[in-house]
């Protein structure tokens, strides 16, 4: 194989912030991660909710109301 083509690997330390650490074979040095097979809600089987209500406060802040506006039906003209 040619060696100008594959990539520097160094032996990396992971760290996420729930505090777990991994070591392994990476081509970036020392990663820091959200989220790991630790902490997320798939592998430990937690519920966590989203918050959508913080989701509808943005949206109604930036186009103003959540509501919908209803307006009277055209009525066609009597003859």
């Amino acid at each position: 194989m040619k060696s100008e083509t594959h990539p520097t690997t160094f032996e990396t330390t992971i760290t996420c912030t729930c505090g777990a650490v991994y070591d392994t074979v990476s081509t970036v040095e020392n990663l820091k991660i959200g989220i790991c097979a630790a902490c997320h809600p798939f592998f430990t089987g937690e519920t966590r909710f989203v918050d959508t209500a913080g989701r509808v406060d943005k949206f109604a802040k930036r186009y103003g109301s959540t509501a919908a506006r209803r307006t009277k039906p055209k009525l066609a003209p009597k003859a």
